[in-house]
């Protein structure tokens, strides 16, 4: 085999890799839906496909315009571009379910024809009932198929009579089921397990488990990347494409993301929405970094990566089946080693908003790009910011008086200080540490003698950033005048 040869087979391979997250636009983007459309997208990406939005709103109650507009926000504040979606049709769209209506009518129709689907008039009051007493029977409840057999003259009757209407779709009882699913590797669906199930329902709109196979299959969906919840849907859409003719995609059901008390990750753990992360300042790259972790591990073990290195070394069979701890100490960890090695070269931009205007007024561009380089040493996301710069704020420090009693030398110490600092000329790193030194030798004080008593004068604080580094930005003006008002404070 020529190498031109194997280069455009593994080409014709990539191009139909075609992969999608579907999303309802019922809430807030969930964690776990992040962590699936990232799977989804890394795929993609590390295959040389295509990653498909789409948004499944069929649900009009509970679906907004609001909520869609903050999803894709959110999945784009990720980094998770599509190839194809919401504002970027490709030639399978449109992309939202509520405008694809028509094409379920038309294939469900299709199904009634053939004999795989048929009319039902039971009302909610009575399938509501048959359950219960199924239930209560010890028996599995599904479909008895009280309208499977109805004659032509009994649907018209019921027609007439003005009867809700839905569609179902006829399953083999006897019939086992199984998927080669690329995570769980096989997965055998026993006979029994579900029964008639609807496709359409009495407003004319259709199930989920109807649309999603009619979408997948007709966008050319090459592998349904989604979580092991979805398991028990994955056996009704393979009848589904069985029935029609079409293509059945792979199938890679990723394990569950769990709380620290092992049930399932909600909002009582803290914040399972992307948006809360966001609006907490973490770093987009920081979250899709930790989201990747969850469920897949890296080749070499790495666990800081970048966009770049995930999707290199992205593949599905690195997924685990055992469900992911979501741990945010660890996500707060993935953070810190994130924006600790890309300071302010990568997330000032980012980051600036966080600093308050009496900062922005107060120092320049250049300025508080140290302070940023400085305290991102000890940061895990950008709204800690507020706290981590006071050591730098402008003007005077509040401080407790009763934390020079423990340093006798701390008036002397201070005196000293101011003038050595009103002698010396230009404020540099090196004029900085030498005045610090210069007084710390006429007080006779040194180490945290030394130290801690210019460091609370000036900042307030006990423990900090380095000292010399807090002067140098504040400037020798607002230094000197910290010093003197505190100066003024412990003689009084």
């Amino acid at each position: 085999m020529s190498d031109k040869f194997s280069r455009d087979k593994q080409k014709d391979i990539m191009d139909k890799v075609r992969v999608r997250f579907a999303p309802s636009p019922t809430g807030y983007l969930h964690v776990g839906g992040a962590r699936t459309a990232l799977f989804n997208w890394l795929f993609a990406r590390h295959e040389g496909g295509k990653f498909i939005l789409r948004i499944e709103d069929t649900d009009k109650k509970r679906s907004s315009g609001e909520l869609e507009s903050a999803m894709l926000e959110d999945i784009e504040w990720l980094g998770l571009k599509w190839d194809e979606g919401p504002g970027l049709d490709g030639e399978f769209g449109p992309y939202r379910q509520s405008e694809r209506v028509d094409i379920y009518r038309k294939y469900v129709k299709k199904l009634v024809s053939d004999g795989t689907a048929y009319p039902c008039f039971c009302s909610e009051e009575l399938l509501a009932g048959k359950k219960e007493r199924m239930i209560k029977e010890g028996v599995p409840p599904r479909y008895d198929g009280t309208c499977r057999n109805l004659s032509e003259e009994e649907i018209e009757g019921k027609r007439k009579e003005g009867l809700p209407e839905s569609v179902r779709f006829i399953v083999d009882a006897d019939k086992e089921n199984s998927i080669d699913d690329i995570v769980r590797r096989n997965v055998v669906f026993p006979p029994g397990m579900v029964g008639d199930f609807v496709i359409l329902r009495s407003n004319g709109l259709p199930t989920y488990n109807f649309a999603a196979a009619v979408d997948d299959a007709l966008m050319k969906i090459s592998h349904v990347i989604r979580g092991e919840e979805h398991l028990s849907n994955t056996l009704r859409q393979i009848m589904i494409y069985r029935a029609l003719g079409m293509d059945i995609p792979k199938f890679a059901h990723i394990p569950l993301i769990l709380g620290s008390d092992r049930s399932k990750l909600s909002k009582r753990h803290g914040a399972p929405n992307v948006r809360d992360y966001r609006r907490e300042g973490y770093p987009p790259d920081a979250v899709v970094n930790y989201l990747a972790m969850l469920g897949w591990s890296s080749p070499d073990q790495k666990e800081i990566l970048t966009l770049e290195e995930l999707v290199s070394g992205f593949t599905l069979e690195r997924v685990s089946e055992s469900p992911s701890i979501f741990d945010k100490t660890k996500l707060r960890w993935v953070s810190a080693q994130n924006i600790r090695a890309g300071k302010a070269a990568r997330y000032l931009d980012t980051a600036a908003e966080y600093f308050p205007e009496t900062f922005r007024e107060r120092y320049t561009d250049g300025e508080i790009e140290k302070i940023f380089n400085i305290i991102s040493e000890n940061m895990s996301c950008f709204s800690e910011i507020e706290k981590l710069i006071l050591p730098f704020s402008p003007g005077h420090a509040r401080f407790d008086k009763e934390i020079f009693k423990e340093y006798p030398e701390s008036g002397k110490l201070l005196k000293n200080l101011i003038e050595e600092i009103e002698n010396t000329g230009e404020w540099t790193e090196e004029s900085v540490k030498d005045v610090i030194k210069g007084s710390g030798k006429l007080s006779g004080v040194k180490g945290k003698d030394l130290y801690m008593p210019i460091r609370v004068a000036v900042t307030g604080e006990v423990h900090g950033p380095d000292l010399s580094s807090i002067l140098l930005i504040k400037g020798k003006e607002d230094i000197l005048d910290s010093l003197k008002h505190a100066y003024s404070e412990i003689q009084s």
